[in-house]
């Protein structure tokens, strides 16, 4: 397949809780800066939070995700999260997608459990806490997976007839919408479409994680527009057991903008749905009534790292 230049962005994320009363304490859990991996490279990031934490603490959760933990026990009207980064993306090099193994061989090569590689990601077939695989899902994948299909191109078709088939509305679900909502009534966005082709994978038996981080609302000189730009996006990882395959085998779609995903994305997290990689929750005393504002900037570099305002040559 052709390849993407390689890209330079500086991400900017700033989330901010505004509260009728105050909030006495509270801790919190942040999933907010990129993570390193083949094809991104980390070269700045850091998390600004105000008021200042009484307790802080930056680790790896299960995933390799950034995570972190921190509280505040001094009384606060605002709280903001500031994510600062800047990251090279190189584009992975993908396998033509019917050249990619029947997608009937690699379930079975999942429920077999043979390998180490195997083992540690069959974690991805299973139910999660806001994924359930399901007859309704399976059906709905049926028609993208005939026999003998390649996988990816199987992947790519589902992907495709979600882009085409649902509805990006904003007013139409919450984080706790069902994903079996999302398939009858078609509306969602980013994240339930994300919700809605893992299901529809994992009820295939294939593995499937779910992946957060940002995408460049447009390239300098680009009329094209993709959506999810403006917040936090999320998009689907497949598990393609192949030496051509990037990143141990994992090749990235992104179901709202029917995209593979190469050089205009940015990962901070992955885990099995939303709820292993939100990126800032927790639990507070008071507080009152409270809803995140979120901005999010992802400005494409020149390589002397100035602001990228024509089209990459």
């Amino acid at each position: 397949m052709s390849q993407p230049r390689p890209m330079s962005y500086r991400v900017r994320h700033v989330t901010t809780y505004r509260y009728d009363s105050p909030v006495t304490v509270s801790h919190h859990a942040g999933r907010l800066l990129p993570r390193a991996f083949a094809g991104q490279t980390v070269h700045q990031a850091g998390v600004d939070i105000q008021p200042t934490p009484a307790h802080r603490r930056d680790r790896l959760d299960f995933f390799g995700n950034h995570l972190t933990t921190f509280t505040l026990t001094e009384p606060y009207r605002a709280l903001t999260a500031t994510a600062l980064a800047r990251v090279s993306i190189t584009p992975p090099s993908l396998p033509e997608p019917e050249a990619t193994p029947p997608w009937e061989a690699v379930a079975a090569r999942l429920a077999g459990g043979v390998g180490a590689e195997i083992v540690e990601n069959c974690q991805y077939t299973f139910d999660s806490p806001l994924v359930c695989a399901s007859p309704t899902l399976r059906a709905f994948a049926g028609p993208s997976f005939p026999p003998g299909r390649p996988v990816l191109a199987g992947a790519i078709d589902l992907s495709q007839r979600i882009h085409a088939g649902f509805a990006y509305d904003p007013t139409a679900t919450t984080i706790a919408t069902p994903t079996e909502q999302v398939l009858s009534e078609r509306r969602g966005v980013c994240q339930d479409f994300a919700h809605v082709m893992i299901g529809a994978l994992r009820a295939l038996g294939l593995a499937a994680r779910y992946v957060s981080g940002y995408v460049l609302t447009r390239m300098p000189g680009d009329t094209r527009r993709l959506e999810g730009g403006d917040a936090s996006h999320a998009w689907v990882s497949l598990f393609v057991p192949m030496a051509e395959a990037p990143n141990g085998g994992w090749i990235d779609i992104d179901p709202t903008n029917d995209k593979l995903v190469t050089h205009e994305h940015v990962v901070t997290a992955w885990g099995r749905d939303f709820e292993d990689v939100s990126p800032i929750k927790g639990v507070m005393l008071g507080g009152g009534h409270g809803l995140p504002e979120v901005a999010v900037e992802v400005t494409p570099l020149n390589p002397d790292g100035s602001r990228m305002t024509a089209p990459p040559g």
